[in-house]
């Protein structure tokens, strides 16, 4: 029993170096797949192709964006979270996916904070409430009061996505049973119709429609950043107009699947900053509106804003009898 004991412990002793050995020398090969769960063109197809260059450069080896999308992000993220921990398969991650589905959903397909190694937050893109520049609601008190009495129609990309959640919380903390949600398939064909007069409004994330709103064919009632952004300082803030709670955003972050060798997930976490500050990057962050969260969540941190970021959302959808089956 004894001498099984001692080769037992050798083997462990003769094995850990070569372990050890593995994690420092990663990357030792490529490509490095960054996985975008939607669309080319979209958000995170943007960001991660923006990144991906500056992740190549900083760690020695070719990084590829690979685009799997479907499902509202479900079946990219759910691929990533089946794959091996080595540091060679990694995602853009991003709360449509991570927060509002896993609180609207009665299954998922992964747990959106156990299954993953969460890195970093790289950045957030605001909500706004935007009506056509012709509306008659100049402020959202009048949309508000109005909603309170009348029907109100808010155009959204989806049943149980962000922009329905923030218009199910407005209806609740304005107090406005008659803020009808009218969902589409997608952002798009919502704004088509507001445009030709069909529905009082979309919520939306700010990143498609800064263009829009400085050429004022929007107008935006209000936006869910924490004080007025600079690039669009006309826009109040929900929270300035007594309505705190709307305060949040859409994040992307930077995932891998769980286990990932703590030496890796350093290195990539330090990546972050660097990379976000690069100036290609952030001034095409600044054109879509879409920052780095100051200061930088990292590692645990970002983790816990997961959870709490579900939590909350998950009783804001229960409140409002949101749940999607399918």
């Amino acid at each position: 029993m004894k001498r099984r004991t001692v080769l037992a412990a050798g083997a462990s002793l003769l094995s850990a170096p070569a372990f050890v050995g593995a994690q420092a020398a990663w990357p030792s090969r490529g490509p490095i797949k960054l996985v975008a769960q939607f669309p080319p063109g979209g958000l995170v197809d943007v960001v991660s192709r923006l990144m991906a260059p500056h992740l190549s450069q900083a760690l020695g080896q070719s990084v590829v964006v690979e685009n799997r999308p479907g499902a509202g992000g479900l079946i990219g993220t759910d691929y990533v979270s089946k794959q091996a921990a080595d540091g060679y398969t990694l995602l853009v991650s991003h709360a449509a996916v991570h927060v509002y589905a896993a609180a609207t959903r009665r299954t998922m397909p992964f747990d959106a904070v156990a299954d993953f190694t969460h890195m970093g937050l790289l950045v957030e893109a605001p909500m706004v409430l935007v009506v056509r520049a012709q509306s008659p609601f100049q402020t959202l008190a009048q949309y508000v009061d109005a909603a309170r009495s009348k029907p109100v129609r808010y155009g959204t990309s989806g049943i149980g996505s962000a922009n329905h959640l923030y218009g199910e919380l407005l209806k609740i903390e304005g107090k406005a049973p008659n803020h009808d949600h009218v969902p589409y398939q997608g952002s798009a064909p919502a704004m088509q119709d507001l445009l030709a007069g069909n529905i009082e409004s979309v919520f939306d994330p700010i990143t498609t429609n800064v263009a829009t709103l400085k050429a004022g064919q929007l107008r935006a009632l209000a936006v869910s950043t924490p004080k007025r952004l600079a690039a669009l300082p006309n826009i109040p803030t929900f929270a300035e107009l007594g309505y705190g709670k709307l305060t949040g955003s859409q994040w992307l972050g930077l995932s891998a699947p769980k286990g990932l060798p703590a030496p890796i997930a350093a290195k990539l976490s330090s990546l972050i900053p660097e990379i976000l500050a690069k100036p290609d990057v952030a001034a095409r962050l600044e054109e879509l509106q879409t920052l780095p969260r100051q200061p930088q969540l990292i590692g645990d941190d970002f983790s816990k804003l997961v959870r709490a970021q579900i939590d909350e959302w998950r009783a804001v959808a229960r409140a409002s009898n949101v749940e999607v089956i399918t």
